[in-house]
């Protein structure tokens, strides 16, 4: 985690620098280059600072100290070069001032260190490729705080006992989904269930591994043309069994939509709506992951019915699963 000291920026203590010895003046021609970047980099947050008042705040030392310690990392979420990177609309709806904050202390951690490129964008979060300071490839999901779309999942929220005390103004509502996701993927990852592992979460932020090639993200199950529909239906209906019997989640939006296909099995994503089965609609919400599952089933030539979907998923022998032991690094 990132020690006090790493805030210096963000607080507006004076942070202290030693002199190095033996280091080598500039030349003048990296003076140059130096002294335009710096006049750039002036340029656009003294206009970002006069947009109506928006981001007055990057005129605060703090702040544009932090900005420009990320500015370059962030550069490939939204194209490259130095300021003509910049999608407006993109920076309006995703960079506000306190997602770069949470960004900030992210890559202080080391669990992430640049944005590379856009993977998803949904009502709810937009998603980056990016990678660590180890060099690993991550999914950095970033929650959207401008505007209402969490009132109405209020009702995956409420009625979970580990989120008690909830206040109902907008950006707490998106940082207790925040963590809500985080959770749900560490408790169904320690079952061994095919998620992406959770690595990182702050403020309105989330980091997981990254489901993907290089240059793209795995594709939806319901975009995949599958040869062996009665292995997946089999494989997905255990998932449910598992999170049920095991992890005492569910779901709750269990469909081809929230599913990838990766390295030829699926994969399931998108659990910041799941329930502990002690939610009052918990049972509801599985006979609907149930029916959406049967329903891609049939889709797939396959003669399955719910009923039979529902009786495996509650008595399935699972005796010979077990909890992982894994820590999240």
């Amino acid at each position: 985690m990132a020690r006090d000291e790493d805030w210096d920026e963000l607080q507006g203590r004076p942070h202290k620098r030693h002199p190095s010895k033996g280091n080598k003046k500039r030349s003048a021609e990296e003076q140059l280059d130096s002294d335009f970047a710096h006049d750039e980099q002036t340029k656009f947050l003294d206009g970002l600072a006069h947009q109506g008042g928006k981001y007055e705040w990057m005129r605060e030392k703090r702040y544009n100290t932090m900005f420009r310690n990320i500015e370059s990392k962030i550069q490939g979420a939204m194209g490259t070069g130095t300021y003509d990177w910049v999608d407006r609309r993109v920076f309006d709806q995703v960079f506000d001032r306190l997602t770069l904050m949470a960004l900030y202390k992210l890559m202080k951690t080391g669990v992430i260190d640049t944005l590379d490129f856009p993977v998803a964008r949904g009502k709810e979060a937009h998603v980056f490729h990016g990678t660590s300071l180890s060099g690993e490839a991550v999914a950095v999901k970033i929650f959207h705080t401008s505007n209402a779309v969490f009132k109405n999942l209020i009702q995956y929220i409420e009625g979970d006992p580990r989120f008690t005390g909830l206040r109902r103004k907008h950006r707490d509502l998106v940082e207790v989904w925040v963590r809500k996701e985080y959770r749900n993927l560490n408790r169904l990852a320690r079952w061994g269930l095919n998620v992406p592992m959770p690595r990182g979460v702050h403020k309105n932020v989330l980091i997981m591994d990254y489901v993907g090639t290089a240059t793209s993200p795995s594709p939806k199950l319901r975009d995949v043309q599958i040869d062996a529909p009665q292995i997946v239906y089999d494989d997905l209906l255990e998932f449910l069994a598992i999170a049920w019997q095991k992890a005492n989640l569910v779901h709750g939006d269990f469909s081809p939509y929230n599913i990838l296909w990766h390295d030829g099995r699926a994969l399931v994503i998108d659990v910041g709506q799941a329930v502990v089965d002690s939610h009052p609609k918990a049972q509801e919400f599985l006979v609907r992951d149930v029916t959406r599952l049967v329903e891609w089933g049939q889709k797939n030539g396959l003669e399955v019915t719910l009923e039979e979907a529902l009786y495996d998923v509650l008595n399935m022998d699972l005796s010979d699963v077990e909890q992982v032991e894994w820590e999240i690094e």
